[in-house]
């Protein structure tokens, strides 16, 4: 794809007006060298942070569409949890972890992984009494995630978002109920409500992908194609490990998500975060277009990695890549 100007664009007045004179990347930790955890941002309550009434613009822009309006709506409808169960059986932590991956692909996950649950994984003014986490994913329709981003005459791609929330949401609580009928405490925490708890940090730990420089998670068979979901639970589990299997490099030589950025939110080069040297979207710059254009994803959209089929090869590809830079 050839390299272009990322579009002009200028806030509307609404979005101007809403604004604060915070800066989203300062409260994200941009430039910071010392580790912390995040602090409550986009998507948490309104008043835990300056951004509210951008956030809520956001949100009544991504439900451009009667049908967006229903896959977010989906997203937001969950059952109780219900109560955890006086007994559970005695099983190995492998066990556990093969019935709890089986019942998630049984019900709606295409990938599951676990991690203990660490520190910078919980949002400053949170806690989680469970010591571990698993992260599900869920995978987009391509083609209709190839439409971000949506407007009023096609809602397609944004409802495909909402629609894979809602699945998130259903295979979270699903798989958090079925924990605690085993005996065990569990607690569901899917998008896009942010909570307690990160996603990537610990999908990125638990294998289930590397971070690209669009900021989502990049999985070797789906790519950005997906949303997560987790659950905290003190069910023992076989832990996974990070799996690095060339995306951090794909994308130190890959333009595409940077060059159609209309607002050019996406840098060549990583930045510090909160003590981690990592990929960062300029949250300033990316989040006036996404509250004006029904949530934007068009950087997902356009990665590489999204395309169906396009695995297999990126992955050989960057193995060989690997072995020729270790041979020098």
């Amino acid at each position: 794809m050839p390299r272009r100007a990322p579009r002009s664009y200028s806030p509307s007045a609404a979005v101007s007006a809403a604004m604060p004179d915070a800066s989203g990347n300062a409260i994200n930790g941009l430039g910071e060298r010392e580790p912390r955890r995040a602090s409550p941002m986009f998507w948490h309550p309104a008043d835990q942070h300056p951004f509210g009434a951008v956030q809520a613009l956001a949100g009544a822009s991504c439900r451009v569409t009667e049908e967006a309006r229903n896959a977010f709506a989906a997203a937001y409808d969950h059952p109780p949890l219900e109560p955890i169960a006086p007994e559970r059986a005695a099983r190995t932590p492998e066990a556990w972890t093969t019935l709890a991956r089986e019942f998630a692909l049984a019900n709606e996950a295409d990938l599951f992984g676990a991690t203990p649950l660490k520190d910078h994984h919980v949002v400053e003014g949170y806690s989680i009494e469970e010591p571990n986490v698993i992260i599900l994913g869920v995978s987009h329709d391509y083609e209709r995630l190839r439409q971000l981003p949506s407007t009023p005459d096609n809602g397609t791609g944004i409802a495909e978002v909402g629609r894979q929330y809602a699945r998130g949401t259903r295979t979270a609580f699903a798989l958090a109920n079925w924990i605690r009928r085993q005996g065990f405490s569990a607690h569901a925490f899917p998008g896009p409500r942010a909570s307690a708890l990160l996603l990537i940090p610990p999908a990125i730990e638990a294998g289930l992908g590397e971070l690209g420089k669009h900021g989502s998670l990049i999985n070797r068979t789906y790519g950005s194609n997906l949303r997560l979901a987790g659950v905290t639970t003190d069910m023992p589990l076989a832990f996974g490990h990070s799996d690095a299997f060339g995306a951090d490099d794909f994308c130190t030589h890959c333009r595409i998500c940077a060059d159609a950025c209309p607002p050019g939110a996406i840098g060549d080069s990583k930045q510090w975060v909160r003590g981690v040297e990592r990929w960062y979207v300029d949250f300033d710059t990316c989040i006036p277009y996404f509250a004006d254009n029904a949530g934007c994803g068009l950087c997902i959209a356009v990665c590489p990695w999204a395309r169906p089929g396009i695995a297999d090869t990126l992955l050989v590809k960057m193995a060989r890549r690997r072995a020729t830079d270790s041979k020098d």
